[in-house]
C-alpha cells in the first residue's frame, strides 16, 4: 500500500463526510463540486494554511507534528481508531520499509491449550489481515472448517467474500461484512508494506463489487464486542456475543470468543452444536 496515497485518499474520505452544519459553519448556499466540506473549511477549523492542508491531502506528509494532526482529528471529527488510523498514515517511514513476513505468525501452545478447553464456546485466534492462525472445534463447526484449508485460505476476510455458505450463515451479512472490510482498512494502516495484505485486497477487489465499494470507503473499524446473527445450518438461528481481545505478548493476535446469553435458545443451540460435534449422528439436525 502507497501511504501516501493512503492518506490523502483517508482525509478525502473523511472531508467528504462531513456538513457545514455539521462543522459548525454557515454554509453560503452556493454550489459544492464535491460532497462535504471544502479543503480550505477543513485547514480553516484545524488552524492551517490551505496550501499546507492542501499538501497533505495530496499524500505529502510534511513530517507533521502530533499538535496539527489532533487539530485535524478534531476538525474532521474522527472517532479515537479513525485518529489512530490517521496518525499511522501520517508518520514518516524510517528507513526502508519494512515488509511483513509472509509465513503464518506462531500461536503460543498454551493458547492453542485454552482453545481445546473451551469446549461448549466457539473461540479463534486472528492474526494479521484477519488470517485465522488457530480454532477450536466449536469456532469450526459454527463458520467452517479452517484447518481443512490452505494456510493461504485460512482468512476470515476471504472466507466472507468468497466461500457463498458466508452469505447464508450471517443473517446480516452485509453489516458483518463491511465491518470486516473496514477492520482489514485499519490493518492496512498499521502494516502497509504487507505484501499478503496487498495481495488479499486486489484478489477480492477484483472477485466482488461489495469488497471494492466498501474498500474505497476507507472506513476503519476496530472489533472489540459486540453480537452477530447466524441461522446455522444445522442448529438454526443464533445470536452470539462476542469479546475480541488483544493478546499482550503479541499484539498483532488477538483471541475472539463467541457467548450466547444465559438462559437463551441460543445458549440451548450452542449446546446442540457442541452435542452434534461429538455425536452427530445421535442429533437431530431438522432444527
Amino acid at each position: 500500500m502507497d501511504r501516501n496515497a493512503a492518506l490523502g485518499e483517508f482525509l478525502r474520505s473523511r472531508r467528504a463526510r462531513i456538513t457545514p452544519r455539521q462543522a459548525g459553519l454557515s454554509d453560503d448556499g452556493g454550489p459544492r463540486r464535491v460532497p462535504g466540506l471544502r479543503r480550505e473549511e477543513i485547514a480553516r477549523l484545524a488552524g492551517v494554511s490551505v496550501d499546507y492542508y492542501v499538501r497533505l491531502e495530496r499524500g505529502r506528509r510534511l513530517n507533521v507534528s502530533e499538535t496539527v494532526l489532533d487539530s485535524i482529528s478534531r476538525a474532521l471529527r474522527l472517532d479515537p481508531v479513525e485518529r489512530t488510523h490517521l496518525f499511522q498514515l501520517a508518520r514518516p517511514a524510517a528507513g526502508r520499509p519494512r515488509r511483513t513476513a509472509t509465513r503464518p505468525q506462531p500461536v503460543r501452545p498454551g493458547l492453542r491449550d485454552l482453545l481445546r478447553i473451551l469446549e461448549h464456546t466457539p473461540a479463534l485466534v486472528l492474526g494479521r489481515r484477519l488470517d485465522v492462525l488457530a480454532s477450536n472445534q466449536m469456532a469450526r463447526a459454527l463458520l467452517t472448517d479452517f484447518d481443512a484449508l490452505p494456510h493461504r485460505e485460512r482468512n476470515l476476510v476471504r472466507f466472507m467474500f468468497r466461500d457463498e455458505t458466508a452469505r447464508s450463515l450471517y443473517t446480516h451479512w452485509n453489516t458483518h461484512a463491511r465491518d470486516i472490510v473496514a477492520s482489514l482498512r485499519r490493518d492496512a494502516g498499521r502494516h502497509p508494506d504487507d505484501p499478503l495484505l496487498a495481495e488479499l485486497v486486489g484478489e477480492l477487489s477484483l472477485a466482488d463489487e461489495d469488497f471494492r465499494r466498501w474498500w474505497a470507503d476507507q472506513d476503519v473499524h476496530r472489533h472489540t464486542h459486540g453480537s452477530k446473527h447466524f441461522h446455522h445450518p444445522v442448529v438454526g438461528p443464533l445470536t452470539l456475543n462476542y469479546e475480541s481481545l488483544t493478546l499482550p505478548a503479541d499484539p498483532d493476535q488477538r483471541l475472539s470468543v463467541y457467548t450466547a446469553a444465559e438462559g437463551s435458545g441460543s445458549e440451548e443451540a450452542l449446546r446442540l452444536l457442541a452435542a452434534w460435534i461429538r455425536r452427530p449422528e445421535t442429533v437431530n439436525t431438522s432444527a
